[in-house]
C-alpha cells in the first residue's frame, strides 16, 4: 500500500481492550479519552478487539465489554474488528520484516536472560547465531534494533524517545508459543485501519518508540499519540483486571468522574463537573465532545482515583 501523510486524512481513532475480563474503570478512561478526542475533531472512532493472545482470553468478556461501552453512551464507527480474524495480515509484516535481514530466531528462556541480564534489556545473546531453523517449540523472532534515538512528540506527555539498544535491546516480535507479539499485531492493525491518532494508557508509552521502528521498517505512516494518565489506588495499585478492578457502573455519576479525572470542565477557579448538570448521558456527551480540549489531561504518569 501506499504510504500516507496522516496530516492529510480524516482523522481516525480507536479503543482496543483486550477480552481478559470485564471494562473496568481504567479502561473506560482510555476510551472516553480516544472517542472525545475524536468526535471534537469530526472523525471516525474504530473498536478493535485484541484478542491475538487467545490464552488469555476470557470466554464472552468481550460481549461484556462491548454491552458495557453501549450502556455507557459510545458508539463506533465501521465494524468490529477482532485480531484474531487477522493473522495473515501479520505474517505478510512478520515476511516484509525478515526480507530486510532485521530478525533473527532467539532460542534463549527465561532462565537464561535472568542470568544475563538483571536489567529486562535483551542482550544478544542469539542475535549473530545465524539460527536458521525456527523450531516451533524452541524459537522466538527477535528484531534488531538500532543504537539511535528514536523519539517523538506526545499530545499529552510531550516529548518523549528511547534508545532501544540501550533501554530494551532486540525485542521479540514472534513468541516461541507461535503467537504474534503486541507491538507487531498492534503496529499491522492500525496501519490496516488507517488510525491517524493513538489515544491510549501511560503504561504503553514506553511501547512507543518500539512501534515507530516497525513503522519505519514496514513503510508505515506514523499515527500521532497520546497517552493518558493511569489510575491508581492509594496505594499505588493501578486499575486492572490483573489488580481484579471492579466492573464500570455505566452511569452519570462514574462518566463524570471519570472526566474530572481527565481534567475536562469549567476553568480554574470555577466548580467542577458534577454528574447533577446533566439531565441524561446524551447531555454529558455533547457537552464532552463540544468541550473537549487534549491539553487539559495531566501531564503526568498516575493518578489518584476513588472508586
Amino acid at each position: 500500500m501506499t504510504k500516507t501523510n496522516p496530516e492529510q486524512k480524516k482523522y481516525r481513532g480507536r479503543f482496543a481492550p483486550s477480552p481478559s475480563g470485564e471494562l473496568h474503570f481504567g479502561s473506560l478512561l482510555a476510551a472516553m479519552a480516544s472517542y472525545a478526542d475524536a468526535r471534537h475533531h469530526n472523525g471516525c472512532w474504530l473498536l478493535r478487539i485484541d484478542d491475538i493472545d487467545q490464552a488469555r482470553v476470557v470466554k464472552y468478556s468481550d460481549q461484556h465489554i462491548l454491552n458495557a461501552l453501549e450502556q455507557c453512551g459510545f458508539s463506533w464507527d465501521e465494524n468490529i474488528s477482532y485480531q484474531s480474524q487477522c493473522i495473515n495480515q501479520y505474517h505478510a509484516a512478520l515476511q516484509k520484516i525478515n526480507q530486510t535481514e532485521l530478525s533473527y530466531s532467539c532460542t534463549c528462556s527465561r532462565k537464561q536472560l535472568k542470568t544475563f541480564s538483571s536489567h529486562g534489556i535483551y542482550p544478544g545473546l542469539c542475535r549473530d547465531k545465524g539460527i536458521s531453523d525456527i523450531d516451533d517449540n524452541k524459537s522466538a523472532i527477535r528484531v534488531k534494533v538500532p543504537s539511535e534515538n528514536i523519539s517523538f512528540i506526545d499530545q499529552i506527555q510531550q516529548k518523549y524517545g528511547q534508545n532501544l539498544t540501550h533501554d530494551t535491546g532486540d525485542f521479540i516480535i514472534y513468541r516461541r508459543d507461535n503467537v504474534f507479539s503486541y507491538q507487531l499485531s498492534v503496529v499491522v492493525d492500525d496501519f490496516y485501519s488507517g488510525i491517524t491518532h493513538v489515544v491510549r494508557g501511560y503504561d504503553l508509552l514506553d511501547s512507543t518508540p518500539k512501534q515507530i521502528f516497525l513503522q519505519k521498517i514496514l513503510d508505515y505512516p506514523q499515527p500521532h499519540y497520546a497517552h493518558i494518565p493511569l489510575a491508581v489506588t492509594e496505594e499505588n495499585i493501578k486499575l486492572s483486571k490483573l489488580s481484579h478492578a471492579r466492573k464500570v457502573n455505566c452511569d452519570l455519576k462514574t462518566l463524570v468522574l471519570a472526566a474530572r479525572f481527565l481534567g475536562q470542565g469549567p476553568g480554574q477557579g470555577q466548580r467542577g463537573l458534577d454528574h447533577k448538570d446533566f439531565d441524561n448521558k446524551d447531555d454529558f456527551w455533547q457537552y464532552l465532545i463540544t468541550h473537549w480540549d487534549i491539553n487539559r489531561v495531566p501531564k503526568m504518569e498516575k493518578q489518584v482515583i476513588m472508586y
